[in-house]
């Protein structure tokens, strides 16, 4: 992304409308991120590996079921990660663009400097206009932040539920990620629905694959600095949001946080 600047999770399928594999390394090959490192061509093929000779069936056969005892261990892994971020656990860092801005390229997800395809400098330090930094975000204020496919119509009513819930709640930030979605119709509801809060486009799914969302929609609610208070994974009413947005605001008043006078 141009511009100046994995939790565990509760029991369950890791599978869904808006699921992304985290794993899928060799997909990112492909992004367009001005500020990440492109890998050189013809990089992005993995070539095939070698057939076995007859006399070495026998390793082949090991290797197979060496392979087929990792996919079960790593399916078990992620079956304990299907609710998002886990109450406790600071939110992942990204720096994604906003879906209003002409900032193209994908989102940065790097945790540290010089990590690729993931960026090359830290996704916290990567801020400007046209980008949402989940650092950002989060500093010195609560947040609900939502990952949404627009087209999906539950979810979008629920970006309708948060835009009504940030007149009750003025402390608390409001925004959202989409994905699997197409920008320019993204663009379109954004305006054509009103919603007033940043939110950014997420191309490949790197930032739904750091989040580890599966439903739509997901909204994790965070504490300033960033810790999350509590993940949904399923449509609020405009009662029920409200009610877990009194809950974060009085949490982040525990912790020593203190809402903005009014006016």
């Amino acid at each position: 992304m141009s511009g100046a600047g994995g939790p565990e999770r509760g029991d369950g399928e890791r599978s869904g409308p808006l699921s992304f594999e985290p794993e899928e390394e060799d997909r990112w090959a492909h992004r367009r991120d001005p500020d990440l490192e492109r890998a050189p061509p013809g990089t992005d093929r993995v070539p095939p590996p070698p057939r076995p000779r007859n006399q070495y069936g026998w390793l082949f056969a090991v290797v197979v079921a060496m392979v087929l005892v990792y996919i079960g261990l790593n399916t078990l892994r992620n079956a304990r990660s299907s609710h998002g971020v886990e109450a406790g656990q600071r939110l992942p860092p990204f720096a994604a663009p906003l879906a209003l801005s002409r900032l193209g390229g994908d989102a940065n997800v790097a945790t540290g400097p010089r990590q690729g395809q993931r960026g090359r400098r830290p996704a916290c330090q990567v801020r400007g206009p046209d980008v949402l930094n989940s650092c950002q975000l989060t500093a010195g204020a609560p947040a609900v932040l939502a990952f949404v496919a627009t087209e999906e119509p539950q979810c979008a009513t629920q970006l309708d539920g948060m835009q009504r819930a940030r007149a009750r709640f003025p402390g608390v930030r409001f925004a959202a990620v989409a994905a699997r979605t197409d920008r320019a119709r993204l663009r379109g509801l954004i305006r054509g629905r009103g919603w007033r809060f940043p939110i950014a486009y997420d191309r490949d799914g790197a930032v739904f694959a750091r989040y580890f969302v599966v439903d739509c929609p997901t909204l994790t609610f965070a504490y300033p600095g960033g810790i999350a208070m509590r993940t949904t994974v399923k449509p609020l009413t405009d009662r029920q949001l409200s009610s877990v947005l009194a809950r974060l605001v009085s949490g982040s008043r525990r912790r020593g946080w203190k809402p903005p006078r009014p006016g």
